[in-house]
């Protein structure tokens, strides 16, 4: 019951969410429940919208109910996330960035307004290799919780599209 409870909150809260988020499509593919007051770990499949035969697994922990109350922070959710992408097809590479500062692939709200979560896409070209980091972005005062994950793209037929 309490779960039910927290996972219409968290709903509600997703739902007042949704004009900050990059509309790109992130399919949960698991939950794990981590505790009896219902903090969850939330993991979710993003396929590179500009990469095709690349995707993305993202997990995060999303706050339950009795958390919620208890702590305070009704609106927020911790910032730790952790990323794996991996070559899932033929990879297809759209018009990318192919700079330093790469591109944004994936973006989602943490809090309601302070705080996302940002997936970003940065092309290696000298070890041709597509580099994803996944990092809190917090308008206060920034934040050091960041995970990485490289798919190589060496000795694997890619086609480039322009």
């Amino acid at each position: 019951m309490l779960k039910t409870a927290a996972l219409r909150t968290g709903r509600l809260a997703l739902l007042c969410l949704l004009p900050l988020a990059t509309p790109l499509h992130a399919e949960q593919v698991g939950e794990v429940g981590v505790d009896w007051v219902g903090n969850d770990i939330v993991i979710e499949a993003v396929a590179d919208p500009k990469v095709e035969g690349v995707t993305c697994h993202i997990a995060y922990f999303e706050r339950g109910l009795i958390d919620r109350l208890s702590k305070g922070n009704w609106f927020e959710d911790p910032s730790n996330a952790s990323i794996a992408c991996r070559q899932t097809g033929p990879i297809t590479i759209g018009a990318i960035a192919r700079d330093e500062d790469g591109e944004d692939v994936f973006s989602t709200s943490r809090s309601i307004i302070l705080k996302s979560l940002r997936v970003k896409r940065i092309y290696d070209e000298g070890n041709q290799t597509l580099i994803y980091l996944a990092h809190a972005a917090e308008l206060t005062d920034g934040s050091a919780k960041l995970a990485v994950s490289t798919v190589p793209l060496y000795g694997t037929e890619v086609t480039w599209k322009d």
